[in-house]
């Protein structure tokens, strides 16, 4: 068994194991979801772009705490509809490469639809 097949079902013995899986509509995953990824943006929000880069360990635990929390909301959801977070990833990276040629995004941050 991989490991995030591993942590897929521990997730769910865990929501199981507390009847949690009656409060986790795709809705309400998908709303707990953004509230985790604005607790990232929290840690970076007053910094600096170079200063970001240099997270004190306190900050370092948080930031590792809420990807953790982003991570196993992504899974729960992604569990909702028999998505592989994994191979979602592959295939959107090749959509990526595909929209964003070497040649044409090099050293840009414009979207691909204005290069």
């Amino acid at each position: 068994m991989d490991q995030l097949q591993e942590l897929k079902e521990k997730l769910e013995e865990f929501n199981k194991e507390r009847d949690w899986d009656q409060f986790h509509s795709p809705k309400n995953v998908a709303m707990a979801l953004s509230v985790e990824a604005s607790e990232i943006v929290e840690i970076f929000q007053w910094m600096q772009g170079e200063e970001s880069f240099e997270l004190d360990a306190d900050e370092k635990d948080k930031l590792e705490e809420e990807l953790g929390d982003v991570f196993l909301y992504l899974q729960l959801l992604a569990s909702k509809y028999d998505i592989n977070l994994l191979e979602a990833g592959k295939k959107k990276l090749a959509k990526n490469r595909e929209k964003y040629p070497v040649e044409k995004a090099k050293g840009s941050s414009k979207k691909y639809t204005d290069l």
